[in-house]
């Protein structure tokens, strides 16, 4: 398989690249995405057979069960860090072990159904607070030991793009088996 290949399995829609400036349509834009997420991706999955679930979306890849699991606990991950910034100047933050969480046992053969809930509350409290907030606090941000600081509307954007990054793993999945109705 080529270079090019692999990355089109592994970004199918491209690497995030956020736009300058991020005006208020584009965060809103942004949120609302936010908010209707969690409904595109159950309805994706929840249809799907236990062997469906545990098919991998590539070689060398995620199951579609771990990808569900990896989108809750990443969310979440992300909602903690917006209120760290809102509360603390420029925290830096803590990173975690995503292929070593998609092999714990909860990702890696729990019900779909646990994340999907899960998404949908850090998506509706994110959601909640983000239509709270003034351009000022959208400004603050965090430190992330790799990439260094990152704005709170930035990371709204990168928060969509990695749904829509791991929706199109899982959609381009289902439609190179034939598995969409």
């Amino acid at each position: 398989m080529e270079d090019r290949e692999v990355d089109i399995l592994r970004y199918p829609i491209g690497l995030y690249v956020a736009p300058d400036p991020i005006t208020d349509d584009v965060l809103m834009d942004w949120i609302d995405a936010l908010a209707g997420f969690p409904d595109r991706l159950s309805a994706l999955v929840t249809p799907l057979t236990e062997e469906q679930l545990n098919t991998p979306y590539r070689d060398g890849g995620w199951t579609v069960r771990q990808v569900v699991h990896h989108l809750s606990d990443s969310h979440h991950n992300s909602y903690i860090r917006f209120k760290w910034a809102l509360t603390e100047e420029s925290p830096l933050i803590k990173v975690y072990d995503e292929k070593g969480w998609a092999a714990l046992e909860d990702a890696a053969s729990g019900p779909i159904s646990l994340s999907l809930d899960h998404l949908k509350a850090v998506h509706q409290k994110l959601v909640y607070l983000l239509k709270h907030l003034d351009r000022a606090e959208l400004k603050r941000g965090f430190v992330h030991p790799e990439s260094g600081f990152t704005s709170l509307e930035e990371n709204v954007g990168r928060y969509v793009w990695h749904g829509n990054h791991h929706f199109a793993h899982i959609d381009r999945l289902l439609q190179s088996r034939g598995w969409q109705g």
